[in-house]
């Protein structure tokens, strides 16, 4: 299995996953289809279906337009997200394969929207499994919480992506990394690990390289969000629960401006 990054719009990636027996593709949220289609052309893929994680458009915005280009496309997206260009609708459990190798999971994780779906695909034994989270967890932050709750994003972050095996590679939906390690540390400010990301986060900025995979290790290490359970963080923001922790660290990354 191979994954590439496409950089879209300012700060957006869509992500093309490859079968490497068979030269089959899938994309994750093609929003610049003709961007895509440059790259599967250059490595020679055979594009068999478009996985949405939300209905944002600059998610979803390029479907319509990659069915065009693509004839026999298949398009996939969660079935209350109400997915632009949709052809074939996705609920929590449901399987994919790509390919020989590449088995791809869909797993509900509403808040930011309603329908929000996490792709989790794994390849061949021995190779480290992937999640695609788009705008449900970024690397040390989480999406605003546009359409749930905060209970919702605690069962999707920590229970449902946080269940998935330590070294599985977490690529999400948007370049957010220095910032939200920014914030991190305004929250936990002693926490070594988040300094030390942050630092190579910004090295890595400045010589123009992506931050991005994460693992769900290195998220529970330094992502505030998903770190709601300690006691230490808890009495920081002042909550008494895990989801109440949550809440309130969305509140101040709401109103926090770096």
């Amino acid at each position: 299995m191979k994954i590439f990054h496409v950089p879209c719009l300012e700060d957006n990636f869509a992500y093309l996953i490859i079968d490497e027996s068979t030269q089959e593709a899938a994309v994750v949220d093609p929003v610049e289809p003709n961007k895509i289609l440059q790259a599967a052309n250059q490595h020679h893929l055979n594009l068999k279906f478009v996985l949405t994680t939300h209905h944002h458009w600059d998610h979803a915005g390029g479907n319509e337009k990659m069915k065009q280009l693509v004839p026999g496309l298949q398009v996939y997206g969660g079935s209350v997200d109400n997915v632009k260009g949709c052809t074939h609708q996705l609920d929590n459990g449901d399987k994919l394969q790509l390919g020989s190798y590449v088995n791809i999971l869909a797993l509900h994780t509403p808040c930011h929207t309603k329908g929000h779906i996490s792709y989790y695909v794994t390849g061949k034994d021995g190779e480290d499994p992937a999640v695609f989270t788009g705008d449900t967890l970024f690397i040390a932050g989480c999406g605003k919480f546009f359409e749930g709750t905060a209970e919702q994003m605690y069962q999707s972050l920590c229970q449902t992506l946080g269940s998935l095996p330590k070294p599985t590679q977490v690529y999400c939906g948007h370049e957010y990394t220095v910032k939200n390690l920014q914030f991190a540390l305004t929250v936990e400010p002693d926490n070594v690990k988040t300094q030390q990301k942050l630092s190579w986060a910004q090295q890595q900025r400045q010589a123009g390289l992506p931050t991005i995979p994460s693992t769900i290790e290195e998220e529970w290490e330094t992502n505030p969000f998903m770190r709601v359970d300690l006691p230490d963080l808890q009495a920081r923001v002042g909550g008494k629960s895990p989801v109440e922790t949550l809440r309130k660290i969305r509140q101040l990354k709401d109103n926090w401006r770096g």
